[in-house]
């Protein structure tokens, strides 16, 4: 089983950026698709961004396309999130997923193994 293990969380103020990174064990990286979720205190967890295990397709979700950039480095078994012009609606638990299969997805059931998450905050 994959570990996924995340670091760059924070505080920061609204309108800065924040980079995040998923470092994963194995030797089968390039072959999972990669994919960033949030949850909000009260609220259900969410989808973010996603990427294929080559890198070359990536998906969004709508409120956070333009601001986000989803990227991987498979030499480096890294998955990244650069989060640009934060919002405090933002705010949030980020976690890492890796699913068995190379094709991005979006729904939260489809990923096997997740990171413990880290905590990023912005101030307004």
């Amino acid at each position: 089983q994959v570990q996924l293990v995340e670091s760059g969380g924070g505080l920061v103020q609204a309108g800065g950026s924040r980079r995040l990174s998923c470092v994963a064990s194995g030797r089968t990286f390039s072959s999972r698709a990669m994919g960033w979720f949030r949850q909000a205190p009260g609220k259900e967890r969410e989808f973010v961004a996603a990427i294929s295990g080559s890198g070359s397709n990536t998906r969004y979700a709508d409120s956070v396309n333009g601001r986000f950039t989803i990227s991987r480095d498979n030499a480096k078994n890294t998955v990244y999130l650069q989060m640009n012009s934060l919002k405090p609606e933002d705010t949030a638990v980020y976690y890492c997923a890796a699913r068995p299969a190379g094709m991005e997805v979006t729904t939260t059931i489809l990923y096997s193994a997740w990171g413990q998450g880290t905590q990023v905050t912005v101030s307004s």
